[in-house]
């Protein structure tokens, strides 16, 4: 009976008639691989991987048939005999493209593996390979299945891999925060680029379970990419368009165009080689160095300001990409200043003449800059600070000693610039691993309650999304971060949800800092948010969450079984997360539930509101946790709804709440 239900599994019954789709595509014409990724309709293939071989079922891909057992493929003696030697030979052809590049290397490397019938374990395997790092590493999955398609990857291998990769999204969750929305772009591109029928999505969705994130997967493609308007194009730019440019090369592109532009004045064939680069929504680029050029050769401005001019009625650049590009110089106007002292003047009168001419919006003097004490502030003593910030925050990531740091920030005497610390606390962690992203949360919450006024954490906060979009560069969920940095602060109590709206109110409308904020809003509306953000990074201080419970649990329990108030409450204070009280508040409602003593254990929930030890926030948030979770309590304590009434009557005579848990 099992090996029956094995062999109707999803991917299985992907390989049979249930989810049988059309063969198709052909090579390239020349017979070689394509490097460069275009659109393509594929033609039929009879012969090969794409054709006679697809025509038996799949495989069990933990065996492989004898007679490939002792094959030779290309004289290559490394022929795969299980499917944990493929995996094994396999991560290094796909690190060595990620690192190269080169179709034709990878692909005659996985020919040289043989195993066909494992095929689709190569597609699961690079696609989750690429999930985990940058868009160039996911352009470059998404252009090299493309190569492969028909002539090393049948149709239906292609779609047992997408196959593989549903069902396993759940795991794959847990090591990549965005897999849901980020699988969705692979299945999605697939589509576009036309190596999965859009009757994928239907039959895929047909075998997985109802509530799986493998279903959201599909519907997150659906809706948000092959449904929405010019959908090719949108999947296609995701991450860096067919151009199959890198970041750094693409500027390199920009700077030699407006460069040979300065120098024979040929505005055509400027606007032909920016139109040639095929990178629209890079335009921000093209705007913040030709203003940057003109800034550091007046004799130009004249050029340049005549090429941007033109360009914006021309509809070459969009208002909102020239926005988006006087924006960012605005944001690193202090680091140009370094170099073009008059920089901030010549800035102004650019946006000014921008403005007049009604090629800039109007808008964008009124929210360029967050600070005008800092941009006005000393260029060498800012350079200095953020060098000096720079070290103290990468000792502090070795260490993990606030006290430490704090001391080392004092000692800096610049408390003006706060914002700018917090900016670059959070840009550094963003880069890192989870456990620096939840000792930066930590860090800001200790340093909240130690040197930080809450105008500090939210000129910080504008900051970092001022820049969004730079950061966006080169990190490829800087608006999910960010917004998960912004939430954490206001679970942590760092910031207020008023604070949200204050901030929103200093964004440029529809910018990408202006949609995070709303990111963090919608993180903080939903249900248990609260628990959720704070493991998003894995608790506190550098702790895993586990740790964190498992401490509170036992000091918890010493305290019930006869020890001290005092030494309970110094217990909590000992423990370093005033953010995560809420989980002290949790545990000790259910503790006081299970055993007989309850009063015992609300005599330390009064004592540590007292002292000030945990405040009404936190003991709010602890009560709505336990509320939430009420009907998985009362299948081990019968009255608990009962004793929680009498626990939300005890707390809000005595002061504890607010009136939200009522």
């Amino acid at each position: 009976m099992a090996a029956e239900e094995g062999a109707r599994s999803p991917t299985r019954m992907l390989a049979e008639g249930h989810l049988r789709v059309a063969t198709g595509g052909g090579a390239p014409a020349d017979g070689g691989i394509a490097v460069r990724h275009l659109p393509h309709h594929h033609a039929s293939k009879r012969e090969g991987a794409g054709g006679k071989n697809e025509q038996y079922n799949l495989e069990d891909v933990d065996s492989v048939p004898s007679k490939m057992s002792n094959k030779l493929v290309n004289g290559n003696n490394k022929v795969p005999a299980t499917l944990d030697d493929y995996k094994r030979l396999l991560v290094p052809v796909i690190e060595e493209y990620f690192s190269t590049g080169d179709v034709e290397l990878a692909a005659s490397e996985l020919r040289s593996l043989g195993s066909d019938q494992f095929h689709s374990y190569f597609i699961k395997k690079l696609i989750s390979m690429a999930m985990d790092r940058h868009d160039k590493e996911k352009e470059m999955a998404s252009i090299l299945l493309s190569a492969l398609y028909a002539d090393l990857l049948g149709s239906s291998k292609m779609s047992e891999g997408f196959m593989m990769l549903l069902e396993s999204t759940e795991d794959l969750s847990v090591d990549i925060p965005d897999a849901i929305d980020v699988l969705s772009v692979f299945v999605a591109r697939a589509v576009v680029d036309e190596i999965l029928p859009p009757v994928f999505l239907t039959r895929a969705r047909a075998l997985l379970p109802e509530f799986s994130k493998g279903i959201e997967v599909l519907q997150v493609a659906e809706k948000s990419y092959l449904s929405a308007p010019h959908y090719a194009e949108l999947v296609e730019r995701k991450w860096g368009g067919s151009t199959h440019f890198t970041v750094e090369e693409a500027k390199k592109r920009i700077q030699d165009i407006l460069k040979e532009y300065i120098e024979s004045g040929d505005i055509d064939e400027a606007f032909r080689c920016i139109r040639e680069l095929g990178l629209p929504f890079f335009h921000h680029e093209v705007v913040k160095r030709a203003l940057t050029l003109s800034m550091e050769n007046l004799s130009s401005q004249p050029l340049i300001l005549k090429l941007l001019k033109e360009s914006t009625a021309g509809c070459l650049i969009s208002s909102n990409q020239m926005s988006k590009g006087f924006c960012r110089l605005a944001e690193s106007i202090d680091d140009l200043s370094l170099d073009i002292p008059s920089a901030k003047i010549l800035f102004d009168k650019l946006v000014l003449t921008a403005t007049s001419e009604g090629w800039l919006d109007a808008s964008f003097t009124t929210s360029s800059a967050p600070n005008e004490d800092i941009r006005n502030a000393s260029g060498e003593k800012i350079k200095h600070f953020k060098e000096e910030s720079g070290h103290i925050i990468q000792e502090y990531f070795l260490s993990d000693d606030v006290p430490e740091l704090i001391i080392s920030l004092q000692e800096l005497s610049a408390p003006e610039y706060n914002p700018i610390f917090l900016k670059k606390l959070i840009t550094l962690a963003m880069d890192r691993k989870n456990r620096e992203k939840e000792m930066a949360s930590a860090l800001l919450s200790s340093l909240s309650l130690e040197l930080f006024s809450t105008d500090d954490i939210m000129k910080g906060f504008i900051l970092l999304l001022q820049s969004a979009e730079d950061i966006a560069l080169d990190i490829v969920d800087a608006p999910s971060e960010l917004a998960l940095f912004l939430a954490r602060a206001v679970i942590d109590e760092v910031l207020i949800p008023l604070n949200l709206d204050e901030i929103g109110n200093r964004l440029r409308p529809n910018s990408s800092g202006s949609q995070t904020v709303q990111m963090a809003r919608a993180l903080l509306a939903a249900r248990h948010s609260g628990e959720r953000i704070l493991r998003c990074w894995g608790g506190g201080t550098g702790w895993a969450v586990e740790d964190a419970k498992d401490k509170i649990a036992k000091l918890l329990e010493e305290y019930n079984t006869g020890g001290d108030l005092g030494e309970a409450c110094q217990c909590i204070r000992d423990l370093g997360m005033p953010f995560f009280n809420h989980e002290v508040v949790k545990k000790a409602l259910v503790m006081a539930m299970e055993k007989e003593n309850e009063a015992r254990i609300l005599a330390l929930l009064q004592e540590c509101f007292g002292e000030g030890l945990i405040t009404i926030n936190q003991m709010t948030l602890g009560f709505t946790r336990v509320k939430e979770g009420l009907d998985d309590l009362i299948l081990d304590i019968p009255n608990a709804q009962e004793k929680f009434g009498a626990y939300v009557d005890l707390a809000t005579e005595r002061g504890w709440l607010l009136p939200s848990v009522a």
